[in-house]
This record gives structure tokens, sequence and C-alpha cells, in this order.
């Protein structure tokens, strides 16, 4: 009877659910994806498929797998990061939507400070956070005292900071306007690049493994303790959950929406300096906003909602996102590398809807 109570109290925990609704959805994922492959091409999509599942264990010698593993952190660590901001601010009541403007005016704020003003490493960082703090505060002002959507708020403050890096950028002293690509911070920046610590090491010498990683798995302990253990986390939950019962119990609710802004904003600007100032890629004159932010609302969603859930979220998208580039083209046109993981990125955001199924059933079997 213990035995069989503990199984059920297990089934009706939410931790539990959200980590059986995340491997649905991922399981789904990867299935539609393996269809298309079938369609396209049926006797090579299981091995397509199970090189995107592979990843860096693709390669035979164990140093290139290490390599390529480092490669993989490295790339998460902007995924994981915005997926905390989209939690953030979702715990709190808010959807910041906004986050691939946020993150674009941190990396055109990073680099203009490393390209032009050669700054240490950590002053581009805090410039860079700063920026897309004031940034996300704004769409929280907007919120706080027009009660404007902060959905609508963001849409907008996405393509006016996207606009605002184009014409940032387009500066000799910063970007090679013949390819509309910035320098790399190495020859014109050394000191503004994150350092490794010894990290690199530890990965075949990748130069792009550094303190970034570590730092990423920190500030997600960080706001794990903020939300659940202060007082200052239960404000911002209880002005989320019910703003009007906030202020009433004397919580200063317009404060509580910008600030949640705010340092949602800020966690994107985390996102864009951290990996930008590895150097491992330029800035290019876009047309679209980052999909990096768009693609945290997935990770937020696949993670449970939960900061240490994001992390490995993260890591799994980012590992299936680089095992698809290694997909063989001879067979498949090189897009559907994108195809799949954007399959895979999309049915993420169904983990809300088979965790109330999966609630629903353990309500139903404990009345039973």
């Amino acid at each position: 009877m213990k035995a069989k109570f503990s199984a059920r109290a297990i089934a009706a925990s939410k931790q539990f659910q959200a980590i059986v609704s995340a491997i649905i959805c991922a399981a789904i994922g990867i299935l539609v994806g393996f269809i298309i492959l079938a369609i396209i091409n049926a006797p090579n999509a299981p091995k397509a498929i199970a090189t995107i599942l592979k990843n860096f264990f693709y390669y035979k010698k164990a140093s290139t797998r290490a390599y390529y593993l480092g490669q993989t952190l490295v790339k998460s660590v902007p995924l994981i990061l915005c997926g905390l901001s989209v939690l953030f601010a979702y715990k709190a009541g808010l959807f910041n939507i906004g986050v691939g403007g946020q993150y674009c005016l941190a990396i055109g704020v990073s680099l203009w400070s490393a390209l032009a003003w050669n700054l240490p490493w950590w002053l581009c960082i805090v410039l860079a956070v700063l920026a897309a703090a004031a940034w996300g505060a704004i769409a929280g002002c907007f919120k706080a005292f027009c009660n404007m959507n902060e959905v609508i708020a963001c849409i907008m403050m996405n393509w006016i900071g996207l606009y605002l890096v184009n014409v940032l950028m387009q500066n000799e002293t910063v970007m090679d306007t013949t390819k509309s690509e910035t320098y790399s911070i190495a020859k014109l920046s050394p000191q503004s690049l994150i350092p490794s610590v010894g990290l690199s090491g530890l990965f075949n010498n990748n130069k792009y493994v550094t303190i970034a990683v570590p730092l990423t798995v920190v500030i997600a302990v960080v706001i794990m303790i903020v939300l659940s253990k202060t007082t200052f986390g239960y404000e911002l939950r209880a002005t989320g959950l019910n703003k009007n019962a906030a202020k009433y119990a004397g919580m200063k609710d317009k404060q509580n929406i910008i600030v949640t802004m705010a340092l949602a904003g800020a966690l994107a600007g985390l996102a864009a300096s951290l990996y930008y100032l590895t150097d491992i890629q330029q800035w290019k004159t876009s047309s679209s906003v980052p999909a990096m932010g768009f693609n945290g609302i997935a990770v937020a969603f696949l993670g449970g909602l939960h900061p240490i859930g994001v992390i490995f979220a993260g890591f799994f998208i980012q590992h299936i996102t680089l095992g698809g580039s290694l997909i063989d083209t001879h067979f498949y046109n090189s897009q559907i590398a994108d195809l799949i993981s954007a399959i895979i990125i999309y049915t993420c955001g169904f983990v809300l809807f088979f965790k109330e199924i999966l609630t629903k059933l353990t309500s139903k079997g404990g009345k039973a």
C-alpha cells in the first residue's frame, strides 16, 4: 500500500509531470522529424535521425568529440539564458516576447564596447546588460503606466532594437562594411574576450569555452533561489498572480512589473554578451530579429518553467540543432537540419498541454 501511495504521489507531483511532458514533446518532435526524413529519402532516414541525436558522438576520436561537446555547451549558453529570461517574466505573470530585441540590443552594445572602445570584457558585459535591462524596462513602463499588453509593447521594441543595432553597426570602426560583418574581437581587442581560465583545455583546446558556461549554471541557481526563497521573489510572483490583490497587500505592483521586465531584459543581455564576447560569431546586418529570443520561449516551457530544467532543455535543443548540421547533404537539402530542429522546438511549446492532461489523469486516479 505504501509503495502504491508513493508511486501515486510521484506521478501527481508537478516535477514528475513536467519531466514526462517534456520527454513526450521531444519524442513527438523527433518522430515527426523522422517521418519527414523518411518521406524525402526513406533508406537514409534512420541514419539521418541517428546523426541528429548523436551530435558530437558522431565523431570517432575522443578529442574531436570533446571539442564539439565544448562547442555545444558554448552555443547552449545564450539559449539557456534567453529561456531563463522568459521564465523569470512568466513567473511574475508577464510574457516577455521581447527577448529577441533585448538580445539584439545587447549584441550591439557589447560589440561596440569591445571593437570601438576596446573596453575589458567585464565592462562590455555590464554595459550590454544595463542596455538590455533598460530596453526591457521600457516595455514594463508601458504595461505598468499605460496598461498596454506587454506582448504588443515587446514586439514593437523588438523591431526598433533590431534596426537601431543595424544602424549602429554600419560603421567602419566596428564593421567590415563590404561584408556587412563586424570585425573579430580577438584581432582588434583581445582584452574584450571573456577569459577561459583553463576551461578550454578540458575540451581539446576549444578557445570558445570560457567562464560563460559555468556562470550560466550559477545564474540559473541564483534565479531559482530568488524566485522560491526570497521575499522579493514572492512579491514578484504575487503581483503576477493578482496585481490588485498584491497592491491591496501593500506591494508596489507597478514597480514590480517594471523591475521584472528590467531583470528579464538583463538576462537576455547576459545571453548576448556571454556569447558574442567569446568571438565565436560576428554580427551581420540582419532583416529579422534573432531567433534566439523566440527559441528561448520553447526552452522555458520544455524545461517545465524551472531554472534547472531550462539548463537541460537548452542543452538538448542546441544538441539536436548542431547534430542536424551533420546530416549527409548528398541525400538531404542542407536546410533540412533547420527544419527538423524547428519542428522539435515547435512541439516543445505543447509541454503545458501535456502537463495539464497528466494532471487530470493523476487526479482522476487519485479519486478512484
